[in-house]
């Protein structure tokens, strides 16, 4: 049986061990030497890089479809803290660092969110969404993922990228950060649709190369009452212009808890499989 940490056994502690959480992660990242994006230019820079759209409503969540328009308000305040920021060179992307006071002005609403596995409503929830993008669009740039964290569980199946290829994260504990060590200038520009928030990364001068990014030997694997799902997160850089395959990266074992179904036909072990020995 899993530990329960101190604040599931005394609830009223959770307030303040947040506020400590926070106090250090900021604190942490302010004398950490790097220097963090912060400038917005309305102006959109001339070369789109990559573009990506992601669908906001699950209507098969399971859960009161309130959470869902809940989520989308929260998407919106997040989002408009780095809509047309500016990457420079030598800068880093902090998620946090942007979307800090995101509803200092208008208030977030109860979304969405995993606590202590569980699926609850909770103030500011769903806001991974705008991470998983986000990352999803760093993917396909030269820009070096510095912080990323997996999904320890995932409630519904990943929405137009493959498996693994998603970033969560936590106001004190989880960051997605990014480095451009390129000489190129990056922007990030969302816009929404009824439905959908749509992606792009903007840059000041014409890519030289474009990603393609996929999961490969997905596998599922049960055990005893939970089911996870294992995939291999591959990476291939393609010349713009001809379309040549420059090279080929393996990046990363993504394995996550998942609460629902897999895919028909999948390939599904009953047990830990040679390919998942840290489960057993």
């Amino acid at each position: 049986m899993a530990r329960k940490r101190i604040t599931q056994i005394f609830p009223f502690l959770l307030p303040l061990r947040v506020k400590q959480r926070k106090l250090f992660f900021y604190l942490k990242m302010r004398f950490d030497r790097n220097r963090y994006s912060k400038i917005i230019q309305n102006e959109r820079l001339p070369y789109e890089v990559f573009h990506a759209s992601f669908s906001m409503i699950n209507e098969e969540s399971g859960h009161d479809i309130q959470y869902q328009y809940n989520k989308v308000h929260n998407l919106k305040l997040a989002a408009a803290t780095m809509n047309g920021l500016l990457i420079k060179p030598s800068e880093t992307f902090s998620f946090w660092m942007r979307a800090r006071f995101a509803d200092k002005k208008i208030p977030y609403k109860d979304g969405l969110t995993l606590v202590y596995g569980k699926v609850i409503g909770q103030y500011g929830g769903g806001l991974c969404q705008l991470s998983d993008l986000i990352y999803w669009m760093f993917l396909h740039t030269p820009l070096e993922i510095v912080e990323r964290h997996p999904h320890t569980i995932r409630s519904f199946p990943a929405s137009g990228i493959p498996q693994g290829a998603e970033a969560t994260i936590s106001e004190g504990w989880l960051d997605l950060k990014a480095k451009n060590r390129t000489s190129r200038l990056y922007q990030l520009v969302f816009e929404f649709t009824e439905d959908s928030i749509n992606g792009f990364i903007l840059s000041d001068s014409p890519a030289e190369c474009r990603f393609e990014v996929e999961a490969r030997d997905v596998v599922y694997i049960r055990r005893k009452d939970s089911m996870f799902e294992q995939a291999n997160v591959y990476r291939k850089s393609l010349d713009a212009e001809t379309g040549t395959v420059v090279s080929e990266d393996f990046l990363y074992t993504d394995r996550c808890e998942i609460g629902f179904n897999p895919p028909e036909g999948c390939l599904l072990y009953t047990s830990p499989s040679p390919r998942d020995r840290s489960l057993s």
